[in-house]
This record gives C-alpha cells, structure tokens and sequence, in this order.
C-alpha cells in the first residue's frame, strides 16, 4: 500500500490496517491517532513527527524505522520488532507492550513510557 492511499482511507474513517504493507513508506508528519496497525510491516518507514497517539503497533515490523519526533503516546508496542529503530526527540509516554525483539534502537532526548527523560543518546542493545 503507498501511503497516499493509506492517508486516503484513513481520511475517510478507516481505522483497521492490520497486518498492510507499508516497507519504506514515507509518513512523516501525519496523523495516524488511533488507527490499527497491528502485524503492519513498517520496516524503514519514516514516521517521523507524526501523530501515532494510541495505535495499535502489536506484532508490528518497526525495524529500521524513524520516528524521529513522533508521539507515540498511549500507543501499544507489544511484541514489536525494532531493530535499528529511531526514536529520537519522541513521545513514548503512556505507551504499554514491551518490544518484542529490541536491538539497536536510538534514544536520544526521548519522554519514556512514564514521562522520563532520555538525555541520551541511548541505545537498547541485546
């Protein structure tokens, strides 16, 4: 799926986009709150400074992502694989799951899950 058309549909009220294919999709700056992205494969996409407010990321493919500046609040990471994944100057607050398979991943002036800090730069490794 392109991200024209995923920003389409999402536009006009769809919110279900399990398990889509979004690899190396550009999504930057958009508002995807609430949308269902569970099983999505978003390897090295750029969501960078978009709103991802309380989506559903389950089993979600995020390795090689951005999310540089992104908010992520009260998103649900559960079982994701972040590979290599930025998350630098984002918001993680309120977000519950913990990452499925986590190496590599960049923090660097990050809010955390219960609104700490990460000076950074950080990086999970293992």
């Amino acid at each position: 799926m392109t991200a024209e058309e995923l920003l389409k549909r999402y536009a006009a009220g769809e919110r279900d986009f399990s398990g889509v294919d979004l690899e190396g999709v550009d999504l930057s700056g958009a508002d995807l709150s609430g949308a269902n992205l569970s099983r999505a494969n978003l390897l090295a996409a750029d969501l960078s400074g978009a709103n991802l407010s309380r989506v559903n990321f389950t089993y979600a493919k995020l390795s090689l992502a951005k999310f540089i500046g992104a908010t992520l609040e009260d998103a649900n990471v559960a079982e994701t694989s972040v590979v290599g994944t930025s998350f630098e100057n984002a918001n993680l607050r309120g977000v519950s799951g913990s990452f499925g398979h986590a190496h590599g991943c960049f923090f660097h002036n990050t809010i955390g899950r219960s609104g700490e800090i990460f000076v950074g730069p950080d990086s999970i490794e293992g």
